[in-house]
């Protein structure tokens, strides 16, 4: 779905997965600097939005997700994945409730299938699921550390971009987003990723509430073990102009240990880039990222499954 606002002066469209938006606006420096500062905003209007409404609608999305999301009090943004029977994430949810409806937005593409997976997962509730992508639109704000997403009628896109500018490209929120380590289904993960991997815990799982499918995959690696893989945060040598292709391999003394996710320049840091590991790999080795030299900063701690072992 092409965002009417690459009609704006400058508008330059990117590519791949974000095709739709645009990239930049003639500086993606400035456009990071701006959103920095708290100017601005980005159209990411090319990602799917669906809307859960009925009475047992946070109740049952307590059951099926990662979030603990009964009595979510309204207005309150939080983040939710749905996982497979073997803890392996394919859903991340970006969600609000109003009061009547629950309404998340998900990577580009991906509503049609959340749709379906949760009808089959209606039975006997009082819901409605419906796939509301080419109604609303949403825009990310700086405000706040991790930023706020809007919701916006498509119809007001236009006029949303008037009041909220200047407008910032994807190329300068995903720079953002990676410096914060943020992982993005998809981009960052494969189809093996369980949350742990990739920073999820806590803020997109909530380890205090009932069951949920791939919950014991999820616990025992808390609790008795560590992740087999880890993101971490890459810092890339400059001096080659260019960035590593996302899916490239991570190698070490000639061994392939893990692979590129999403990779951007960012205004202060340089050039970096999301990277999944192999948990083993020393958090202080250099790696090569499709012939780039990086420097790794840890973001999941390798040993993290071993601090909360109980003493014997």
């Amino acid at each position: 779905m092409t965002s009417p606002l690459l009609q704006l002066p400058g508008a330059v469209a990117g590519d791949g997965i974000d095709g739709p938006v645009a990239a930049h606006y003639g500086s993606f420096h400035g456009e990071q600097r701006a959103l920095e500062a708290g100017d601005g905003f980005v159209d990411l209007s090319h990602r799917g939005v669906v809307r859960i409404s009925g009475p047992d609608r946070l109740t049952w999305l307590h059951s099926l997700t990662t979030q603990f999301l009964t009595g979510l009090a309204p207005g309150t943004p939080t983040t939710s994945l749905i996982l497979s029977p073997q803890g392996h994430v394919e859903h991340a949810l970006y969600g609000i409730d109003d009061g009547e409806a629950f309404t998340a937005h998900v990577e580009p593409g991906q509503a049609p299938g959340l749709v379906e997976w949760l009808v089959r997962m209606q039975f006997m509730m009082r819901v409605e699921v419906t796939d509301v992508t080419d109604e609303l639109a949403v825009a990310w704000r700086p405000v706040g550390p991790a930023g706020k997403f809007d919701l916006v009628p498509r119809t007001e896109l236009t006029a949303y971009a008037e009041a909220a500018g200047p407008a910032a490209g994807t190329w300068a929120h995903e720079a953002l987003r990676i410096a914060r380590a943020e992982p993005r289904l998809g981009l960052d993960t494969d189809h093996r990723t369980i949350p742990n991997e990739v920073g999820w815990i806590g803020s997109a799982v909530h380890l205090d509430k009932g069951c949920y499918r791939g919950q014991e995959t999820v616990a025992r690696v808390h609790t008795l073990g560590r992740p087999p893989r880890r993101l971490t945060l890459l810092h890339l040598d400059g001096s080659d102009n260019r960035l590593p292709t996302r899916g490239a391999p991570l190698v070490l003394a000639g061994r392939e240990i893990g692979v590129v996710g999403s990779a951007a320049r960012h205004h202060e840091l340089g050039p970096i880039a999301l990277g999944l590991v192999k948990r083993a790999v020393p958090v202080d080795a250099t790696l090569d990222a499709d012939g780039i030299a990086a420097a790794q900063e840890v973001v999941v701690d390798p040993e993290a499954g071993l601090h909360i072992r109980p003493l014997r």
